[in-house]
């Protein structure tokens, strides 16, 4: 079934999973840009991208992976497997962010009115940290924004947007404390650059160890999982990471602006 895969396929997928992982560079720029965080921004965008995220995941990549497994395997047990995937997807994000050290949790917010020039041990030592751990959450999106972009465009350009809109403050997080610890520039940037390229690593290793075992049983079920993914970084990252930006209703105006773009787009593809 892997010779079903064309190869302008999965370059596609790879250039889109590429991009979304770059935008941890965006962050980076904005931090070095502006003087001080636009805050009501980021809680509109991150609520965006969770309505997408949320939306595209019950209203699209659930029904199309669970018709997928009905049709192998029946109306009851079809839809056994398609949920066990779904929930397999979540309990993989979830051991991945738990295993994480809270100290260097990507969620862990930054400003970039905190940028201030040092030469503090301690805080690099943190970044850095904050970097690997930023990388090691990002390499399971990049397996899922790969999945998602062989199914088509339709499907994955709405997460692949929703994706490198929220690896924007990631990309922030990461370059203030450099920037703040070495006063390097340049350092801060390419740590924040780095730390986004785990997402087409992630797509690389799913192009090498997933491919070719393909199949519309491994496809159904991969795209549950993928579901179960984004439903758990839009519940326990975007959400509470919107909120924290201090403006509930920019956020809840996101929530509902993302889930109306997403509805009116799937109704006219």
């Amino acid at each position: 079934m892997f010779q079903d895969i064309s190869i302008n396929q999965i370059l596609i997928a790879l250039g889109l999973t590429l991009i979304a992982g770059m935008s941890t560079g965006i962050g980076s720029l904005m931090a070095f840009m502006t003087s001080k965080t636009n805050r009501r921004f980021l809680s509109f965008a991150l609520g965006l991208s969770a309505g997408v995220m949320v939306y595209i995941s019950f209203m699209e990549i659930m029904p199309e992976a669970i018709d997928g497994m009905r049709l192998i395997h029946g109306e009851k047990t079809g839809m056994i497997y398609a949920l066990l995937a779904f929930f397999s997807g979540i309990g993989l994000i979830a051991v991945i962010d738990y295993l994480i050290p809270e100290d260097e949790n990507p969620h862990e917010l930054a400003y970039v009115e905190n940028v201030v020039k040092g030469n503090d041990k301690g805080i690099h030592r943190t970044a850095l940290m904050l970097a690997a751990a930023i990388s090691i959450h990002n390499f399971p999106e990049g397996i899922a924004t790969f999945i998602t972009g062989l199914e088509g465009l339709d499907m994955a350009l709405p997460i692949v947007v929703a994706i490198a809109i929220h690896n924007i403050p990631e990309g922030i997080a990461v370059s203030v404390p450099i920037y703040q610890a070495t006063g390097n520039r340049r350092k801060a940037m390419r740590w924040s650059f780095l730390s986004g390229m785990a997402e087409p690593l992630g797509a690389l290793f799913a192009a090498f160890f997933i491919l070719p075992f393909w199949t519309p049983q491994v496809s159904s079920l991969l795209m549950a999982g993928v579901a179960g993914i984004m439903v758990y970084i839009s519940f326990d990252e975007l959400l509470p990471g919107s909120e924290k930006y201090g403006h509930h209703h920019a956020a809840i105006t996101g929530v509902i602006a993302g889930m109306a773009v997403m509805a009116v787009s799937l109704l006219l593809l």
